[in-house]
């Protein structure tokens, strides 16, 4: 426990913020999506922290995942071997469990069950060049207000089929029974 918290100690404060600040931003890639960003800004952090501490164990395991995420999968297991025998109980637990996991034997899909999600991580950032629009065809005329229908009064069904009669008279019993009983 003491060599701990002199390693932690041996981290200024500063790199410790930087770490922190780069774990969040790793955490927050991993959830969105951008796996190579979150695996970036993760072993940024791994590298600004003491590993045998419990925050460079979180980092790690988080790593670990950003890793399988991004198609790493060897740098995943190889990770989580060596977090296995992490000092904090939690870490090393929970390397095992994403180590089961990572080694388990991949199930084949149905080719019908899958939906394949285009890659458009080799298209530049440039919101100038892609426009998406909802009419494909370009016109040089206004467009038209959509058309109004209007509905013959005379066609519409107006019998009185004394519902609202029939809902009120249930209403005012009801209301009626609650003061009689409450009283």
């Amino acid at each position: 426990m003491k060599a701990v918290l002199i390693c932690e100690q041996n981290v200024s404060s500063e790199s410790l913020e930087i770490a922190k600040t780069r774990y969040q931003k790793g955490r927050v890639a991993l959830e969105s999506g951008q796996y190579r960003e979150a695996v970036e800004q993760l072993e940024k952090a791994s590298a600004l922290l003491v590993r045998n501490t419990r925050l460079g164990g979180e980092v790690q395991i988080w790593l670990a995942t950003a890793y399988e995420a991004a198609g790493r999968t060897q740098d995943a297991i190889a990770l989580c071997e060596q977090l296995k025998r992490h000092p904090h109980s939690e870490t090393s637990k929970e390397a095992r469990r994403l180590h089961y996991i990572l080694r388990a034997p991949r199930l084949q899909r149905p080719k019908e069950w899958m939906t394949e999600i285009p890659d458009f991580s080799a298209l530049p950032d440039n919101e100038a060049k892609i426009r998406f629009t909802a009419n494909t065809t370009k016109s040089s005329q206004p467009r038209k207000p959509p058309e109004v229908e209007f509905v013959d009064l005379s066609q519409v069904n107006t019998k009185d089929n004394r519902f609202i009669w029939v809902a009120l008279i249930v209403i005012a019993l009801t209301l009626g029974s609650l003061i009689w009983f409450s009283l």
